[in-house]
């Protein structure tokens, strides 16, 4: 079993925040794979469902604590004490200055770089959690990041912020193996490798043609052999509704 753990602060005037992303993240991949509807568990809105990785289909659950960011470690260790979850299958998704905007990062341990929130869950919970750091970049000087991580993302944001969330609902399947899986599935949906675009025109132009007006196939990711399109139909609806909610 697998616990994701987005950071955030609870209530409609801090839901477009920066400090926040953490708590879009896994909204997206919950609203994405078809998990139940939150319901007010272990200090937090909790969420159930499954992830159907390589290694087949892992039952996964998503927490949100509602305790606000200082206090995160105390809703995740009541719900990793309550079904027995391994730090290491605990993995917790928040903001990061230090990372380029629409970047991300992951690990296992290391120290909490400031964040309040990775602190908390620290104390209650050790270090030895898996981690993924949403890039949010950083304002330029320590004076002005109290405002900066407390404020909403601009529009310009939007360009990067909208792929970036449905990227990652499309790769959490990758999750269920480890961190680089997921960080690789995550590159290659947001950035197509060259060498694999070449092996699809190579593919195409030795494909027997039935007809002149027969259309060409198009090679599919292999990302998308497991995992849902975040382009059109439902998902991108609920990712659509998830960028545009006040609370």
């Amino acid at each position: 079993m697998l616990l994701l753990v987005g950071l955030g602060n609870p209530g409609k005037q801090y839901a477009r925040h920066r400090h926040n992303v953490g708590f879009m993240a896994v909204d997206a991949i919950g609203d994405a794979h078809g998990f139940d509807a939150p319901r007010r568990k272990f200090q937090g809105e909790l969420r159930e469902g499954f992830l159907n990785g390589p290694a087949g289909r892992i039952k996964t659950l998503i927490l949100k604590p509602q305790t606000y960011m200082n206090d995160s470690g105390l809703s995740v260790r009541e719900a990793a004490q309550f079904y027995k979850i391994d730090p290491g299958n605990v993995i917790v998704f928040y903001d990061e200055l230090d990372v380029a905007p629409g970047k991300v990062k992951a690990k296992i341990g290391g120290g909490a770089a400031g964040h309040n929130g990775i602190r908390s869950i620290d104390a209650h919970l050790g270090n030895a959690f898996r981690r993924i750091r949403i890039g949010i970049g950083h304002p330029g000087t320590k004076s002005k990041v109290h405002s900066y991580v407390l404020g909403d993302f601009s529009k310009a944001d939007q360009t990067w912020l909208a792929p970036l969330l449905e990227g990652m609902a499309a790769s959490a399947p990758f999750l269920t193996v480890d961190n680089p899986r997921f960080l690789t599935a995550l590159a290659e949906r947001l950035n197509p490798s060259p060498s694999a675009a070449k092996t699809n025109d190579a593919q195409a132009q030795k494909a027997p043609q039935k007809s002149a007006k027969a259309p060409e196939k198009k090679a599919k990711p292999s990302v998308k052999n497991i995992t849902p399109d975040t382009k059109t139909g439902p998902m991108a609806e609920a990712l659509q509704k998830l960028l545009t909610k006040k609370e």
